[in-house]
């Protein structure tokens, strides 16, 4: 025991007290900058739940699947008795049904809903459109 505090005094003395001090603040520095990249990379947001970029909600075409986007209200259009919203994340744009009257033109949201899927098929021809319902 008595060589283990020799050795740490020994240490102490030869590089000062700084040296466990400005390492610890290094490595605190270095881990928190790298776990700041992974929630970036996994889409999280600054109130904490998971957002799907827009061009991301084609391949989940399971409507019991819940997603959040995240975006700018860019065009609004009133319906019987519910609001459709488009809304921009800057990988792309998808429509919204709401109840929701409230959304401006502009504004940033958080929106959370179900994909759905309408198909207009014309003259043999697919022109369907992905939007989302929101819950």
């Amino acid at each position: 025991m008595q060589q283990v505090k020799n050795l740490k005094l020994a240490f102490l003395d030869n590089y000062g007290a700084a040296v466990p001090i400005r390492l610890g603040l290094t490595l605190c520095l270095l881990l928190g900058l790298l776990s700041c990249g992974k929630v970036g990379q996994f889409g999280m947001n600054a109130i904490g739940g998971n957002i799907t970029l827009i061009q991301d909600l084609k391949s989940q075409q399971d409507g019991n699947t819940t997603v959040y986007i995240q975006g700018k209200v860019e065009k609004r259009v009133p319906l019987l008795k519910r609001y459709a919203y488009q809304i921009n994340d800057s990988t792309g744009k998808i429509w919204v049904v709401t109840n929701q009257s409230s959304l401006r033109e502009g504004e940033q949201v958080v929106i959370k809903g179900k994909v759905r899927y309408q198909s207009i098929p014309l003259a043999g021809k697919e022109y369907g459109e992905f939007y989302l319902e929101e819950k």
